[in-house]
């Protein structure tokens, strides 16, 4: 599984003392971007295909708190995938040390900015999409694109 170490800044807490719901959609949108650009998809290269994720659904698991300066490892792995790509299930799996602390699904398709609509992505960016491990439950999804 892709993985990066992340820590839990001052930003991402809650009055709780714990990080915000809203961090680890940050954090999981942080490594996901993360992956694209060292598999030769930087934000230069999205504005260039003038294409960019969007993201229809999150869900939140949490099974255990993250504190202020605690290091996270952030996996991220293919939950699901349509045939041509232009819809997908990406996972994102909180760790503090060897315990699972939360996890974040989110369903996200490709999304042409000049047509307005979602699509299938180029050749290489879904050949990087494939290269992701699948996590157990992988399944296959209905395409979206119009």
């Amino acid at each position: 599984m892709y993985q990066k170490t992340l820590i839990a800044g001052w930003g991402d807490m809650d009055f709780n003392s714990h990080m915000r719901n809203t961090a680890y959609l940050d954090k999981s949108a942080d490594v996901r971007m993360l992956y694209f650009s060292e598999n030769g998809f930087p934000m230069s290269e999205f504005r260039r295909l003038r294409l960019g994720p969007v993201v229809m659904k999150d869900e939140i698991e949490y099974l255990r708190e993250i504190n202020l300066l605690e290091e996270i490892d952030i996996g991220f792995c293919l939950a699901g995938m349509s045939e041509d790509g232009s819809r997908m299930l990406l996972r994102n799996e909180f760790r503090r040390g060897d315990r699972l602390a939360a996890r974040v699904t989110s369903t996200v398709g490709w999304f042409d900015l000049e047509q307005r609509k979602l699509v299938a992505p180029p050749p290489a960016l879904l050949q990087a999409l494939q290269a992701l491990e699948k996590g157990e439950d992988f399944r296959e999804l209905p395409g979206s694109a119009r």
